[in-house]
Formats: structure tokens, C-alpha cells, sequence
């Protein structure tokens, strides 16, 4: 039995509708800064301007007692990195590790969720630009050890509509991956 020729049109008008929909809430309604709660440790994600000195502040406050930077690119020296973000030798020497493993968001999760498990944390503050948070929150949330808390603490952007659109379709790309167990 054929199909009514509408009914194609009806459903394909349904799915763009529900994309625009949830593309309007990904644009209007983007992650804020999670102000002074404390957590085990914070992870910053590379990448997007203020992600590293919001962590290291974080840091610096006391509100978190170690840092993960994620991503960090491999030529990128102890020494280099705490001259450029101004980071006290202290803080560096007890508290700061940086990870070299990581090239996209998803396995910046990955090096998180082992940082994590190897530092026994069960609270921590991901520190990533606004538009980025949904997706790195979600890899984390995936990645990283049952029961982890998990504080997004969203770094304020003006992100292009360009941005937007790209990273709102990544992050429903990611989702439809998971949900199939790709």
C-alpha cells in the first residue's frame, strides 16, 4: 500500500521544526559561569580564549584543589605555560597537569576521565566556552567514572551564528553516535 503523498512532506516539515526549535534554545539559552562552588578538581579545555585563566583562578581561590588542562598542545613546555597564564611556580609545581593526549572533545574526555579516576576526584568544574559546554559536558558525563559531579562553569563568548550552527549540529551528531553505540 503507497503512503499519501503528504505524509512525506508532513513528517520532513516535523523534523525541521524540531531542529529549529532546539537549535533556538541551543543559541538563546547558552551555559553561565558556575560562580564560587567548590569541587575536587577542575578540568579546562583548550581552545577558546578565558577557559585557562578562568581554571587557574579557580585554582588560585581555593575553590578546587587540582587542575587538568586538556589538550595542551605537545611543544608546549611547564615553564612556557606558566609564564603565558602567569601561574605561580606553586601552584604549578603541586597542582597543575597538563595533558598532552587530547586533539577533539571527545577524547579530551577520555584524558579527563583517567585524570580523574587516577586522582580518586568525585566533584569537578569543566571550565570550556559557553557554545562548547553541552558537548563537552555530555562526553565527560559519558566518559568519566559513575557518579562523577560534574559543574559546568561556562566561559562567556559572543559566538558567530556560524558557531552556533556548526557546533549545534555536532553536538546532535554526537548524540544520534551515542544513541546508535557507535
Amino acid at each position: 500500500m503507497r503512503k499519501p503523498p503528504g505524509l512525506f512532506r508532513r513528517l520532513l516539515s516535523a523534523v525541521l521544526l524540531l531542529w529549529a526549535l532546539g537549535f533556538l534554545w541551543f543559541a538563546i539559552a547558552l551555559p553561565q559561569p558556575a560562580g564560587d562552588v567548590r569541587t575536587d578538581g577542575v578540568v579546562a579545555l583548550t581552545g577558546g580564549g578565558g577557559r585557562i585563566p578562568r581554571a587557574i583562578a579557580v585554582l588560585d581561590k581555593g575553590l578546587a584543589k587540582k587542575l587538568l588542562v586538556a589538550g595542551v598542545d605537545t611543544e608546549v613546555r611547564p615553564r612556557e605555560f606558566a609564564a603565558e597564564y602567569d601561574v605561580p611556580a606553586r601552584l604549578l609545581a603541586c597542582c597543575v597537569t597538563l595533558g598532552y593526549e587530547s586533539v577533539d572533545t571527545r577524547s579530551n574526555a577520555q584524558e579527563a576521565a583517567r585524570w580523574i579516576a587516577a586522582q580518586n576526584i568525585g566533584s569537578v568544574r569543566l571550565v570550556t566556552t559557553d557554545w562548547h559546554m553541552r558537548r563537552a559536558a555530555f562526553d565527560l558525563a559519558l566518559a568519566g567514572p559513575k557518579g562523577l559531579v560534574i559543574v559546568e562553569d561556562a566561559v562567556r563568548s559572543r559566538p558567530s551564528l556560524k558557531i552556533l550552527f556548526i557546533e549545534y549540529n555536532k553536538l546532535l551528531a554526537r548524540v544520534v553516535v551515542w544513541a546508535a553505540g557507535w
